[in-house]
């Protein structure tokens, strides 16, 4: 039986290789959706990681983990083939809204998973979890496929073309290019917190059990919930001001981590405060990206989640890294550090943009 240090590696090695493998995932499927009929992707996508999830479910050894842990990973990119569906779908006065909804409802789906992971782990076992996860895959795939739209593709290209085309966006599109960077420096500073918040909380500060930390993913669900409006405000005002400014809200909920982060009101206070920040960021980008080229949705996002991918990696494991060494402080650090970096991005290129070095 491993001991608590072990099992926090683990956890951490585990945190990490799904993300890479989501990032994996995103780069080689999402763009797909260009070029093939949305919902039939999506269906079978949902098949493959319930099928996934049970090999976990039943795992015998922890290199089964392992394998099965970066199957579930490869084929959990399903909401990054909805989100730039329902852009494309939505009328382009109302597109910050419909995204904004579609994000505020994935966001508290992981926030509130971690809620009910924590009472099945308490009652039952990790594999209890994992099997009615795969179940609600299943029933998600069936619901999906009989009421989703049918949506054909509008370009005509092969595999590698499309993979050619992504490189010529990335050059042509400054916009893009801009919003994956600060995308990936915000998912990491996301990524950083939540990834070492559990070893926080069952530190010497608080000594919580698992339930009661499972109860932080409602707590998330305030910031999540603001999602709609954000997606709002982002059809009325300057999504790229709004980027400014929600990017000041994560950096202030690190220094809140920093200050506060010891008494229970502080840590609520700065939860808040990054899951609305966050939440903010990401619906304002893929805002941006998506009025750029409505035909180039799914390549737009992969562009911009593969980064963030990449960045909420980073930033897991350099939270992991920090909390081994430097408790709390170090994660705050590492957390505020890239959200402070996702700000000069910002404030960067306005700066330049307004010395007309940039168009």
């Amino acid at each position: 039986m491993p001991h608590s240090g072990q099992m926090k590696q683990l956890s951490s090695a585990l945190v990490l290789l799904m993300a890479v493998s989501c990032g994996l995932a995103i780069f080689i499927f999402i763009r797909l959706g260009d070029i093939y009929e949305k919902r039939k992707l999506i269906t079978i996508l949902l098949l493959a990681v319930g099928v996934a999830l049970i090999f976990l479910a039943v795992a015998k050894s922890l290199k089964w983990v392992y394998a099965a842990s970066f199957i579930v990973g490869i084929t959990t990119v399903t909401p990054q083939i909805i989100v730039p569906l329902a852009a494309e779908l939505a009328p382009p006065q109302q597109r910050g809204k419909t995204i904004g909804s579609v994000m505020s409802g994935l966001l508290s789906g992981i926030l509130l998973a971690r809620t009910v992971a924590g009472f099945v782990g308490e009652l039952y076992n990790w594999r209890v979890m994992f099997g009615f996860a795969a179940s609600m895959m299943f029933v998600l795939a069936f619901i999906l496929h009989r009421y989703l739209p049918v949506s054909q593709p509008k370009l005509k290209l092969s595999y590698m073309e499309l993979l050619r085309s992504i490189g010529q966006l990335i050059f042509k599109e400054r916009t893009l290019r801009e919003s994956a960077l600060i995308g990936a420096f915000i998912f990491g500073s996301f990524s950083a917190f939540w990834t070492s918040l559990t070893f926080f909380l069952e530190g010497p500060s608080y000594q919580y059990g698992s339930t009661f930390i499972g109860l932080f993913g409602l707590i998330g669900v305030v910031g999540a919930a603001t999602a709609t409006v954000i997606g709002r405000l982002t059809d009325r005002v300057s999504p790229k001001r709004m980027i400014g400014v929600m990017s000041v809200i994560v950096l202030l909920s690190y220094l809140t981590f920093w200050q506060l982060g010891t008494w229970l009101w502080g840590l609520i206070i700065g939860v808040v405060l990054l899951d609305l920040g966050y939440q903010g960021v990401h619906v304002s980008n893929q805002a941006r990206i998506y009025s750029l080229l409505p035909e180039a949705g799914s390549r737009l996002n992969t562009v911009y989640m593969v980064s963030s991918f990449l960045g909420g990696s980073i930033g897991s494991a350099c939270g992991a890294v920090a909390w081994s060494y430097w408790g709390w402080s170090g994660v705050c650090a590492v957390g505020g550090s890239m959200a402070l970096i996702a700000f000069l991005v910002w404030l960067g290129h306005r700066l330049l943009k307004r010395n007309y070095i940039v168009n």
